[in-house]
């Protein structure tokens, strides 16, 4: 006999107050394809018509997105194809609160409109008060896009070969300028530039003088670079990216510069990741002379790169809260390490799994360092 003759209906199996219950929980599309696949496998010969509700409830999956929870066990800190810093307590159930009708725009006190994030930009404000003006973008690009954009589009940016660095995924610093309109007056070599080789390209045509961190590679022995506070005597502005979003110095990370330290060697603007040290949601921060920041947020591209609700509640949050699980990482004790490895190897040895502690060495990750 034909086994499809036996397959039970669709309708019939979502009748299942098990999967009634899922579909409002995943939605329809989810649970449909659930059963979909167990009558497919009814027709194949390998389930029995009777286990089809009980094999599509054991498909489902546990949320509506496909986005899996996971432990980063790789010793990479901030790992980017892990979804970099994951966000504290305090910002997820920020999250949360914002997730349905909120005051994103609008004076609950006076009643009217209000300006966007307004909770986000103080504290990121607060948290770095040599800044005279803040601003919040998507993503660190967007944020170094909107600078060329806002203050050098049609005009040139005097930025060092040794920095025009790729930033992932093919992804080239020299390529997103470009694209904004921007002229690139490279100088110096790639392992060594001079004080003199930014003021004899320093000229009318110029916007600004870039000068970018390598975070994510090194190069070593008859090198020469300039300091942000040697550039300031130029007579243009200096932007300074910083990349990794550390907002104060970190003594663990010496050689990672910081927006507060940029801006008080005399950079004019500088911009930084949210999602990598600075532990929160993925932004992009300019933080500078509030004339600066100014025409930056009042230009037009602003709009298209500006952030969600969800990304301002993380962030107001990572910014006021108590530290991020990036910072505890960062800051972890070694022997308290080792305990917790030697804890989970033995639960895995009695799973049956061969696992044993050893020392190792971890790193930052997400150009937060070189590795």
């Amino acid at each position: 006999m034909d086994p499809r003759r036996h397959v039970p209906r669709t309708d019939t199996v979502l009748a299942d107050p098990r999967l009634a219950a899922a579909e409002r929980r995943l939605g329809r599309t989810v649970v449909k394809e659930a059963v979909a696949e167990a009558q497919r496998r009814v027709r194949q010969g390998g389930l029995a018509p009777a286990e089809v509700a009980d094999a599509a409830v054991a498909a489902l999956p546990r949320y509506a997105a496909g986005l899996r929870p996971v432990l980063n066990l790789t010793g990479v800190l901030v790992h980017t194809n892990l979804g970099r810093a994951p966000l504290s307590p305090a910002a997820v159930e920020a999250v949360t609160a914002a997730a349905g009708c909120t005051d994103v725009e609008f004076d609950l006190v006076a009643g009217g409109r209000a300006r966007r994030g307004r909770g986000a930009l103080e504290a990121l404000a607060r948290a770095v008060p040599a800044a005279e003006g803040v601003h919040v973008v998507n993503n660190n690009a967007a944020a170094l896009v909107l600078a060329a954009t806002a203050l050098a589009a049609g005009r040139e940016i005097v930025v060092s070969r040794g920095e025009l660095v790729e930033i992932g995924d093919g992804f080239r610093i020299p390529d997103l300028l470009v694209s904004t309109g921007a002229r690139l007056r490279e100088v110096g070599t790639t392992n060594r530039t001079s004080y003199a080789d930014y003021r004899d390209a320093v000229g009318p045509e110029t916007g600004f003088v870039l000068k970018i961190h390598t975070s994510n590679y090194r190069i070593e022995g008859f090198t020469g670079s300039v300091e942000v506070s040697a550039l300031t005597g130029l007579g243009v502005p200096v932007v300074a990216d910083i990349g990794s979003g550390l907002l104060s110095r970190e003594p663990l990370l010496p050689d990672e510069p910081d927006a507060a330290g940029a801006l008080r060697d005399g950079a004019d603007l500088v911009t930084a990741s949210g999602d990598k040290l600075l532990g929160g949601p993925q932004a992009g921060l300019l933080l500078g002379r509030r004339d600066l920041v100014e025409r930056c947020r009042r230009h037009p591209l602003a709009r298209a790169l500006r952030v969600d609700k969800l990304t301002l509640a993380a962030l107001e949050a990572t910014l006021r809260g108590p530290e991020t699980p990036v910072h505890r990482a960062l800051h972890a004790d070694p022997a308290v390490l080792r305990e917790r490895a030697e804890a989970l190897a033995v639960r895995l040895a009695a799973a049956g799994t061969d696992a044993r502690a050893v020392p190792s060495e971890a790193t930052v990750g997400a150009a937060g360092r070189p590795a």
